[in-house]
């Protein structure tokens, strides 16, 4: 093979036809990405449910701006070289954002790491019964 400047998205369209339909792409350009998230509720809460594996806690930023819940964080590649005959675990920025339904407590969030799964669970807010002076 021939020594070009390297593009991989071109060269791997090129050797491995349809490769790029799965949906991960590599290119030697900085980029954000945004790893699997689920979002669910409970009786008690919302959860949301972030895959992201090979990570510490000090590693993410959770922060809930205007509407949204954002978890970013950097997941870091091993310094060491490798020629990659397969890539698909991506690294570097992510970021997710989850819109905030109404009636979310952020004040009580809680967030835990463990299994290479990210969960912040929002409490709901318990209703505020008004009294009627009368």
């Amino acid at each position: 093979m021939t020594s070009l400047p390297w593009k991989p998205e071109f060269q791997l369209e090129r050797t491995f036809s349809g490769l790029r339909a799965i949906g991960w792409q590599v290119n030697a350009h900085s980029y954000t990405w945004s790893p699997p998230t689920d979002v669910y509720e409970t009786e008690a809460s919302f959860v949301v449910r972030v895959e992201v594996a090979g990570m510490r806690e000090s590693d993410f930023t959770i922060n809930a701006e205007d509407n949204f819940l954002v978890i970013s964080g950097v997941r870091s590649e091993s310094p060491e070289w490798r020629e990659y005959r397969q890539m698909e675990i991506r690294f570097g920025e992510f970021s997710t954002a989850v819109e905030l339904p109404l009636g979310v407590d952020v004040s009580k969030a809680d967030a835990d790491y463990k299994d290479g799964f990210l969960t912040v669970i929002l409490p709901k807010l318990k209703p505020t019964i008004v009294p009627i002076k009368g």
